[in-house]
């Protein structure tokens, strides 16, 4: 069994601060905790920001609610496309 200090995480998303910022909403809104990584560079240099490329923002997750949290992105990404 895992302490508190030994949750493992994981990257869900990566994309720009937009996309990331509604995604984390719907993770949190379904009962994920998540956190946003280089948020600040998809700020600063939004240009530079890229879908899974260098300056990219980051969305981690536990590890446990990857399957969900999996699910929640996949229909952000869906209706992006439509």
């Amino acid at each position: 069994m895992k302490s508190n200090k030994e949750i493992e995480t994981i990257e869900i998303y990566s994309g720009t601060s937009l996309d990331a910022a509604f995604i984390k909403t719907m993770l949190e809104d379904a009962g994920i905790m998540a956190f946003l990584k280089d948020d600040n560079m998809g700020t600063i240099a939004p240009f530079q920001v890229s879908g899974g490329g260098a300056g990219a923002v980051k969305i981690v997750i536990n590890a446990e609610n990857y399957e969900e949290a999996k699910k929640i992105v996949e229909r952000f990404e869906e209706g992006r496309q439509e």
